[in-house]
């Protein structure tokens, strides 16, 4: 075990998959000789060369529909879009191109796509670098989106989506990456559409994922102190997640409250409180209750920033809504 900050970690899977299959290789804008704009592609290029660590143009519907042909014709491509928010300029590409090559040709190619990228607010970067894009996604047949919260489950999830035949949309929360914890140095993965439980509970189910997991342990914590037992669930894979675990826990505590950092109106908090509605009524004791940002971009103040995305206490206020309304 050594420890790891996440950029670490992904750059470990990184250097692990491109060792073990020749066919894996990334490209990007300035992921050769910079190392990525994150730094999670530092030293590729110099062990694997300009023909597997390929800096691209500035186009990102360039980045993927090279990734898609490439995916074609046998190769397994990482692409890096640098900021999620940048992924509306190669939407076709993703949606119509990489999410339906399997079904168009009925099983003749793959798109065994990796597509990473950094999401995410909080450091007042503005309306155009800090969005959380799944809800973009969330309703595209065809397509994995991926979620680490941890530099543990990066690493994993990284190696085991370069492995997977699917186009993997993989979102690395900025706020994560300079987090550490202890992570084996050898080859792991860790499974695709599986939830963990990190932290076991009684009394409220709290589903979260990438920072908003933390934020839930954060608030767990405090509850605790109140005698409030929660259960807290790191999804992991956004699309499609574990609806397994999610529904046993809520099963067991009566009580379910989603949080997510993109706004409400038609996002995964919004799919995961209508499945829970659905399928886990007869063992809801209240309402669930989402955590959500405001319907607004995202502004350049930090101030005005914290007060539009979810936060510690705004989780616990959506606890205790819970037990008030048993």
């Amino acid at each position: 075990m050594k420890k790891m900050t996440m950029v670490q970690a992904l750059n470990d899977a990184l250097h692990i998959a491109m060792e073990e299959n020749e066919r894996v290789f990334v490209l990007g804008e300035d992921v050769g000789k910079m190392g990525g704009d994150f730094g999670v592609t530092r030293g590729l290029y110099e062990k694997f060369g300009a023909e597997r660590v390929r800096d691209t143009p500035l186009s990102e519907a360039a980045i993927i529909g090279t990734a898609v042909g490439a995916a074609m014709v046998g190769m397994r491509p990482v692409a890096e879009i640098m900021f999620a928010d940048f992924l509306t300029t190669c939407y076709d590409q993703i949606v119509n191109n990489a999410a339906k090559v399997h079904y168009m040709f009925d099983g003749q190619f793959k798109s065994s796509i990796v597509i990473r990228t950094a999401c995410g607010a909080g450091f007042g970067g503005g309306p155009h670098h800090s969005q959380s894009v799944e809800g973009w996604f969330m309703n595209v047949p065809g397509l994995v989106i991926v979620a680490p919260s941890t530099p543990y489950d990066a690493k994993g999830l990284l190696i085991a989506s370069i492995e997977n035949d699917n186009p993997i949309l993989f979102l690395e929360h900025k706020a994560l990456y300079r987090i550490k914890e202890d992570v084996p140095e050898e080859k792991y993965t860790v499974p695709i559409r599986k939830a963990k439980i990190g932290r076991e509970g009684k009394d409220v189910t709290i589903v979260a994922s990438m920072w908003m997991y933390h934020l839930a342990l954060n608030a767990a914590e405090d509850l605790a102190s109140e005698g409030i037992s929660a259960e807290v669930i790191d999804l992991r894979t956004l699309r499609p997640w574990d609806h397994e675990t999610v529904l046993e826990s809520v099963a067991r505590t009566g009580r379910a409250v989603v949080v997510n950092e993109a706004p409400k109106i038609g996002g995964l908090s919004a799919d995961i409180s209508a499945v829970i509605s659905e399928e886990a009524f007869s063992f809801l004791k209240s309402p669930v209750q989402r955590v959500a940002a405001l319907d607004t971009p995202i502004p350049f103040s930090l101030i005005l920033e914290k007060l539009i995305l979810p936060d510690k206490e705004k989780i616990i206020s959506a606890v205790h809504k819970t037990l008030k309304k048993a």
